[in-house]
């Protein structure tokens, strides 16, 4: 079974810039260290202090084994670390989910010509 874990950001909407970095920056980290990053999402219009983050895992075994690697991968060590010194994120709660059987396209929209 493969699991999602959907992080759902409150940020500083003063700092969004400043989210890009970070995000970016999991882009690198996140593949590195065993998960499979799905995308990080800003604001575009409407609310404008909400962000997520949806990285997939094939199970909260390996969840748990990534968390592990985090905290010994010192590029995710300095990008927390820069999150907390800045502080443009006021609020992350994460939420487990799985796909919904023949609901998820392979490759997604991009597979029908939007990009």
């Amino acid at each position: 079974m493969t699991i999602t874990c959907f992080i759902r950001y409150q940020i500083d909407p003063f700092q969004k810039e400043q989210f890009r970095r970070y995000a970016e920056n999991w882009g690198r980290i996140i593949p590195r260290c065993g998960g499979d990053l799905l995308g990080y999402f800003l604001p575009h219009e409407g609310t404008n202090d909400e962000a997520w983050g949806l990285i997939a895992f094939d199970s909260l075994a390996a969840y748990e084994a990534y968390r592990a690697r985090l905290r010994t991968d010192e590029e995710a060590r300095a990008n927390f670390a820069m999150a907390q010194e800045q502080r443009f994120i006021l609020r992350e709660q994460r939420t487990f989910t799985e796909v919904v059987d023949n609901t998820l396209r392979p490759g997604g929209w991009r597979d029908r010509g939007h990009i």
